[in-house]
């Protein structure tokens, strides 16, 4: 079954990150797939607020990966593929290894290392809507 948030504007983004939290059930690894400006950045920012994550949350856009700690301690991995070119720049920050460890990992751009990806990838779109609104479909 396919699940469908939609985000009615910046204001009403933290609730559907909370909505999106409570019906991703166990998966650790996120895929966010989408045009460039849909909102992959914006929603996985309210994401991370919404587990408490203290820190600035800004794209990795240039680094990756970045690394952020919620309310709890415990570690999110937020990874942007958007400027790699080959799948071994993957392999050499230790993809594999973050997405092994069962800890929360958030992808921007999976599209560029689709063949690394888990079996068990939460795989979310984001859809820009004739009205700006979006559409989270999971």
């Amino acid at each position: 079954m396919e699940n469908r948030i939609l985000i009615h504007g910046l204001n009403d983004i933290e609730r559907a990150a909370k909505e999106f939290l409570k019906l991703r059930g166990n998966n650790t690894v996120i895929a966010f797939y989408g045009a460039m400006g849909a909102g992959k950045t914006t929603f996985t920012k309210a994401i991370c607020n919404v587990l408490g994550v203290p820190d600035s949350v800004n794209s990795p856009t240039f680094t990756i990966i970045n690394e952020y700690r919620t309310k709890e301690g415990e570690p999110v991995y937020h990874f942007d593929f958007y400027r790699i070119d080959k799948l071994e720049e993957a392999y050499d920050i230790g993809f594999d290894e973050f997405v092994d460890s069962g800890r929360l990992c958030l992808i921007e751009w999976p599209e560029k290392i689709e063949k690394l990806l888990p079996e068990e990838t939460l795989r979310v779109y984001i859809k820009v809507l004739p009205d700006d609104s979006r559409e989270i479909s999971f």
